[in-house]
């Protein structure tokens, strides 16, 4: 076991080390080109976390609708369910990047500038705690909406989204966020944000009749991603990764004896991440690798597909 996992662990921090280099150092160069362009000889502007402010993009400005700044796709989708055709959406973190190591483009910043508001997760996420005060300096009058105002953060887990009730209480931030921006379409914010919330409560019950009467709970991934969605539905999410360091031996062997004595037979793995230790554990308990999308572009169908295929590891 031991030759095992030092091979896995070697390919995966070459991996991770030359990504990370390749990233930093174009970042260098693009970011100076923005700022100096952006801010030179100005004072950063410091942005409060109200819907006070007037935006600097007029909807005329943009063709009839508002530009919104969102940091992940799933927040993305809210808007865009909420704002429909009022709104004209940029995301931040694109498909398939994570959000705990990206770094925004030069292009990127400068949408920032002339956007009406930024939607944030406000779970803590890496890439809001390492970018925010970066962004908020290019655009002082951008109105900030925070999604997490009202959902209680476990554990320092920012993942808050994979809760179907946090989306709701996520998607009602967004439509208070977009009635101060923009209150002359309100009534038409409030029949989608309506309508989509009845769909979120539809989905809230799909899943729970879907998990009713299996007396196994328990499910194993490589990321702790869905903590929020196992607290909802009364299971247990046993992880292989902790914290974000660095998988021991010693863990991957727990994690081996734990779903033998759970009777488990997958293992669930982000599409976005390198799944050698989840395959690893796999190969031990004669299980299958099983990819869950942490970050969805069309939140209902992913969130159905997640419930799905945890369902086949309660059965």
């Amino acid at each position: 076991m031991e030759t095992v996992v030092d091979a896995v662990r070697g390919g995966i921090l070459n991996l991770k080390t030359n990504n990370l280099i390749t990233r930093r150092s174009f970042l260098a160069g693009t970011c100076a080109v923005l700022l100096a362009g952006l801010l030179g000889g100005c004072k950063s502007n410091t942005v409060t976390e109200t819907l006070t402010q007037t935006s600097t993009v007029t909807q005329k400005e943009t063709g009839g609708t508002l530009k919104i700044i969102a940091s992940i796709t799933t927040v993305g989708d809210f808007v865009r369910q909420i704002g429909g055709n009022k709104v004209d959406v940029a995301i931040m973190v694109p498909p398939g990047y994570e959000p705990h190591t990206y770094e925004p483009t030069t292009g990127q910043m400068v949408t920032v500038s002339n956007a009406a508001a930024y939607i944030k997760a406000g779970s803590g996420i890496e890439f809001e705690t390492a970018w925010m005060d970066d962004i908020l300096a290019l655009n002082s009058k951008m109105a900030v909406i925070d999604c997490a105002v009202g959902v209680e953060i476990i554990d320092e887990d920012p993942h808050i989204w994979n809760s179907p009730l946090n989306a709701q209480q996520m998607c009602l931030n967004i439509y208070n966020g977009l009635i101060a921006v923009d209150p002359q379409n309100s009534d038409y914010y409030l029949a989608n944000y309506e309508a989509y919330i009845e769909e979120l409560e539809d989905l809230r019950n799909y899943i729970s009749g879907l998990f009713e009467g299996y007396q196994n709970r328990n499910f194993l991934i490589y990321h702790p991603a869905f903590g929020y969605f196992a607290a909802e539905y009364n299971l247990i999410q046993l992880s292989i990764e902790e914290e974000g360091k660095e998988t021991t031996a010693h863990k991957i062997q727990e994690c081996i004896d734990a779903a033998r004595a759970n009777n488990l037979n997958y293992i669930f793995a982000s599409p976005y991440e390198t799944s050698a230790y989840a395959q690893s554990i796999a190969d031990e308990i004669h299980g299958s690798v099983l990819y869950l999308d942490p970050l969805p572009s069309l939140y209902i169908a992913n969130i159905k597909s997640v419930a799905a295929s945890i369902a086949l590891e309660l059965e």
